[in-house]
This record gives C-alpha cells, structure tokens and sequence, in this order.
C-alpha cells in the first residue's frame, strides 16, 4: 500500500507563459466544416492540468470516429507537441513550433509499405474572423503532397 502526499497548493502557475499561450486561439468549442462546406465534425478545445495542457476532444459528423489529442509546450526541448489518440487504434505525435499566425506541427520521418520516407505536417492557422483552418498534409518522399484534412473551424456560440 502507498500514500500520496498533499503538497500546499502554490498561487504561481508554471504554465501562465506567454509560449505556454501560443496556441491558445484554438481554444474553444468548434464546428469544422470540409472545403465544400459540408459537416466534418465537432471540436472542444480547452485547458487543463493547471494551464499546461490544450486538449482536443473530436467528434466526426456522424459520430463515428472520435479522438483526443494533448498538446503541450515542451519547455526542456523548447517545442510544442502533440499527442493524439482516436477509436481506431491510431496515434501520432506531433512536433513543431508557431510561425507567425500558424502553429505547424509534424511527424518523424517513417517509411510507407513501399519503404518510401514520409511524414505528416499540420498547420492550424488563426484567420482574421477569428475561424481557424487545420491542413493535415503527408508529404511522401519530401515532395509528393497528398491532403489528409482541411478542416475550417467557427465557434459555436
């Protein structure tokens, strides 16, 4: 048996910095429509674990397929990260920085069944009505793009 001890709550929060904010325009609660304007789902965004997680909780449109994803500034590797997990049993882990107006997250090269090098890059980008666009692209042998996911996000309000 074990005990967990209690420390005294603190009134700093490590994770109030402004990199710790920096994608904090995603927070919210979102429809995502495809480019033909059609439902591709739904979205909830918040922060948790004192201001030191931005965790995703997607719904597709017909409620299919679901995910989760924690993203977090790495503040020893000075990045940010992304860790997501859906239904189906599929994971990635995401790794980049905010350029700008975009966060632009991606993949470690891996090998296709072809053994071809490929690698997922997703940019989330703050538009100036304040919707944002998610552009999941794999990007196989540093050249052939093929589009995953080009999401448009609007809260709902």
């Amino acid at each position: 048996m074990f005990s967990i001890t209690m420390h005294a709550q603190t009134t700093s929060c490590n994770c109030c910095t402004e990199k710790h904010a920096e994608f904090d325009f995603w927070i919210g609660t979102w429809t995502v429509t495809n480019p033909d304007g059609t439902l591709a789902g739904n979205n909830v965004i918040d922060k948790i674990q004192g201001n030191c997680i931005l965790r995703e909780n997607w719904t597709s449109a017909k409620g299919n397929f679901t995910g989760t994803s924690n993203n977090f500034y790495n503040y020893a590797k000075k990045q940010w990260e992304q860790i997501w997990v859906d239904n189906q049993g599929s994971s990635l882990h995401l790794k980049g920085h905010r350029a700008g107006h975009q966060m632009i997250l991606k993949t470690d090269v891996a090998k296709n069944k072809e053994g071809e090098p490929y690698y997922h890059r997703v940019t989330w980008t703050l538009n100036d009505d304040g919707s944002v666009r998610q552009y999941w692209e794999t990007i196989t042998n540093d050249k052939d793009i093929t589009v995953a996911f080009d999401g448009l996000y609007k809260k709902t309000e």
